[in-house]
């Protein structure tokens, strides 16, 4: 006999599915994090600095945990800090910038591989202050890659090989890499990840990344490499934006133009400044300093309504982007957790206030995290 006629009464059916129906509406409840209302789109991840991977800064911490699945280093991996002297590398933050990933399962990017700026001092020269042969550098190039990218081989993921060697008209940096090596460094640095790390992903990161010249430039180098067979995975649009540039517009045909290379697309270092620019040309050239003027730091007692609602529905803008084309895009991360910590308060005007991240300077959330997380997009 079927088991089910054996039991069947209506009151008690009737029964069972109320208790179903009341099990499922206890168990909807809306998301109370950026990264579950986010879900399966894409990683959402923040950068860390010295306080919070040192476990000093506990109120980040707790945010770190709530909201973000990913996380890469703001400066701790890149080469300066990892291999201050010849032959002698410091891994002991870079070490717990990882555990603290692995502890928290989060997906860790490696920041950053190569890059002209905070390199250190000897990189480039040699024990007389000239600069060294190409042969030479390209050797120190392979042994620096080879020992960062072999020490976490198969627990980091991604890694940022190259940074910023384009300019925004799209032609090569003529940075001492690009002068020493040409333009051969991109690929060799690439070759030499790959060589590390066969499994990890390998991405090239660089700012202004919506503006037409670097774009062209960019997607002609990838498609070097490709011809080249060179291994890239994705590329890194650097996410520093202003209340007025660039255009949704313009960063949406980059983040298409990337995606038709074959690669992944990811928004990195993502901040929004509100302040003035002293230099509407000035990109996120971290070597840019400008004289510190009254009338560039105007929010330093606060920021006024009318702003912080500009500045969400900035925000609401570029995320309903992502959105979007959350098909093209793998990670979308903030340069950082809270206010206080940015780097836009220092650059490229010293000594500002400015209110770039998605959390205030006390750690609490700003309205932009309340509409991400409600999806009110």
């Amino acid at each position: 006999m079927n088991r089910f006629k054996k039991i069947y009464n209506p009151g008690f059916l009737a029964f069972l599915l109320l208790g179903v129906l009341c099990s499922c509406s206890k168990t909807e409840v809306k998301p109370v994090s950026l990264k579950l209302a986010v879900g399966d789109r894409f990683y959402i991840g923040t950068a860390l600095n010295s306080a919070q991977i040192d476990g000093a800064d506990t109120s980040a911490i707790k945010i770190i945990k709530q909201h973000f699945n990913a996380v890469v280093a703001e400066n701790v991996m890149k080469s300066e800090v990892v291999q201050p002297v010849e032959g002698e590398f410091d891994f002991d933050m870079a070490d717990k910038f990882v555990r603290f990933g692995l502890d928290n399962k989060l997906f860790i990017t490696g920041h950053t591989l190569i890059w002209h700026s905070q390199a250190p001092n000897w990189l480039f020269v040699d024990k007389q202050g000239n600069d060294v042969s190409r042969d030479v550098l390209i050797e120190r190039m392979r042994s620096h890659i080879h020992t960062v990218v072999g020490r976490y081989k198969g627990i980091i993921k991604g890694w940022d090989v190259v940074n910023e060697a384009i300019l925004d008209d799209g032609t090569w940096r003529k940075s001492k890499f690009y002068e020493i090596i040409g333009a051969d460094f991109v690929k060799l640095a690439f070759e030499f990840a790959h060589e590390a790390d066969p499994e990890a992903e390998l991405y090239y990161n660089d700012y202004s990344m919506a503006k037409k010249g670097k774009r062209e430039g960019v997607v002609a180098m990838v498609k070097s490499l490709q011809e080249q067979g060179v291994r890239i995975d994705g590329i890194g649009m650097q996410g520093h934006i202003s209340m007025d540039d660039p255009t949704i517009e313009d960063f949406e045909k980059s983040i298409v133009a990337f995606s038709e290379l074959g690669v992944q697309v990811m928004v990195t270092e993502l901040d929004l400044t509100v302040l003035p620019m002293p230099n509407m040309n000035a990109g996120a050239d971290i070597a840019l300093n400008f004289e510190f003027k009254k009338e560039l730091n105007p929010y330093a007692n606060g920021l006024p309504d009318s702003i912080n609602t500009k500045m969400t529905e900035r925000y609401q803008d570029f995320f309903r982007l992502f959105y979007k084309h959350s098909n093209k895009i793998s990670r979308v991360t903030l340069w950082g957790v809270s206010d206080a910590q940015s780097w836009r308060n220092y650059w490229p005007v010293n000594g500002r206030t400015d209110y770039p991240l998605l959390f205030d300077r006390e750690y609490k959330a700003k309205p932009i995290v309340e509409k991400i997380i409600n999806e009110d997009l």
